[in-house]
């Protein structure tokens, strides 16, 4: 009997359950008398060997983890090359090395197929364990589908989940961008996750700006439209002129008497990093390497700078980033899981191993792609007539 494990991995995204759900309807659909586990928490359940059966009772209601966000099996971030990493975490023994314990776990659960949900680090990784399994002879389809909210697996054009971050994005800065109004000379910032693909932002943005020019106003009364825009979008793609937009800005300050921004998460890391590096400060950096954004909070540094460029009198952060990236898959995503989740399960069936994606050196073609050429930290282009336009309507360009 085929035996079929899955496991999401890295941070959550709108898409985790229901990818979950749409690969077990699909085998219980097309190959009913394949066994499928989940291995819990990501690679971390993995190497614990800690999975659950998904018997009949799941396989009967598997469609509705298309409502939940999240990942009824749990995530973790772990590397499996990170064997000292993965030693301090207890999650193996000293000397041990992850992968084996990996692949040894994987060949005593009978694993034939296994497929993993996540992003870069996730595919790399599951892309390390499918070579360790190769050169120590062991057969096993390794079938991966991309989710990360940044959209910024490279050659991925649409990672899962990232719509639906966008969406809720945009949702989330309807409400805050109201508190424009608490304060005279109010400087908001809409922090937006994106560690060195500035695309959510942007994307979101777009959302919040097509939804703003639906509204109906009455400006008589301060309910302004102004008041209500976005007067500036930083990504990691384009370096923040805080002095530049710092003049610019006081402008609109002056005449609105708010400004709101939208900055990525990493569009002030170099910054942040910079500034603590040269006072000998520690720079805090997970698993795979990545300085963590949480500790460093670039956001605040950015919006310190900028209200005293603008001469704000109050400033507040806000962060969508666990709102966003929690929600359910919308419509859009939706499809796009669906599409993926079918041809992930005829891939594994059909013996090949990939990452399940439209590949942009491909034409955008849906299909396997080879796990040698997934690659994390694509840039989003700055340059596309979409969000050049937005930039100009706003006066940033």
């Amino acid at each position: 009997m085929t035996t079929v494990a899955l496991l999401t991995s890295g941070g959550i995204a709108p898409c985790l359950s229901s990818a979950v759900g749409g690969l077990i309807e699909q085998y219980t659909a097309v190959a009913p008398e394949v066994r499928i586990i989940g291995y819990l928490d990501g690679y971390a359940g993995l190497l614990a060997g800690r999975s659950v059966e998904v018997d009949d009772e799941v396989r009967a209601h598997a469609s509705r983890l298309h409502r939940f966000g999240g990942s009824p099996l749990g995530n973790s971030r772990v590397k499996l090359t990170n064997a000292e990493d993965a030693a301090r975490r207890g999650l193996v023994r000293e000397g041990e090395d992850p992968l084996r314990v990996a692949a040894d776990q994987l060949a005593a659960d009978g694993v034939d197929v296994l497929h993993t949900i996540g992003g870069d680090d996730t595919s790399t990784t599951a892309a390390d364990l499918a070579r360790y399994l190769q050169e120590a002879g062991r057969s096993m389809t390794v079938v991966g589908l991309p989710k990360t909210i940044d959209n910024d697996i490279v050659p991925v054009r649409q990672s899962l989940g990232a719509w639906t971050a966008a969406e809720e994005g945009a949702r989330f800065a309807r409400n805050i961008i109201g508190e424009h109004s608490s304060n005279p000379r109010m400087l908001l910032v809409h922090e937006v996750m994106g560690r060195h693909n500035g695309w959510l932002t942007a994307e979101t943005a777009r959302r919040y700006r097509s939804w703003l020019a639906e509204q109906d106003f009455v400006p008589g009364i301060g309910n302004d439209p102004r008041r209500w825009d976005v007067h500036g979008v930083y990504l990691p793609e384009l370096p923040v002129d805080i002095e530049g937009e710092g003049r610019r800005l006081r402008a609109v300050m002056d005449e609105t008497g708010c400004v709101n921004v939208f900055l990525a998460e990493g569009a002030g890391v170099e910054d942040v990093v910079a500034r603590m590096e040269a006072t000998g400060e520690e720079v805090p950096r997970d698993p795979f390497g990545h300085v963590q954004l949480d500790a460093i909070d670039p956001g605040e540094y950015v919006a310190a700078e900028l209200a005293a460029a603008v001469g704000a009198e109050k400033s507040k952060v806000f962060k969508s980033g666990y709102f966003a990236r929690s929600a359910p898959a919308n419509r859009e995503d939706l499809e796009l899981i669906r599409r993926c989740t079918d041809l992930a399960v005829e891939t594994a069936l059909a013996g090949g191993s990939g990452l399940v994606g439209q590949d942009e050196e491909r034409g955008d073609e849906l299909r396997a792609i080879e796990l040698d050429r997934v690659a994390g930290g694509g840039s989003f282009d700055a340059g596309q007539d979409w969000f050049t336009a937005l930039l100009q309507e706003i006066g940033q360009a």
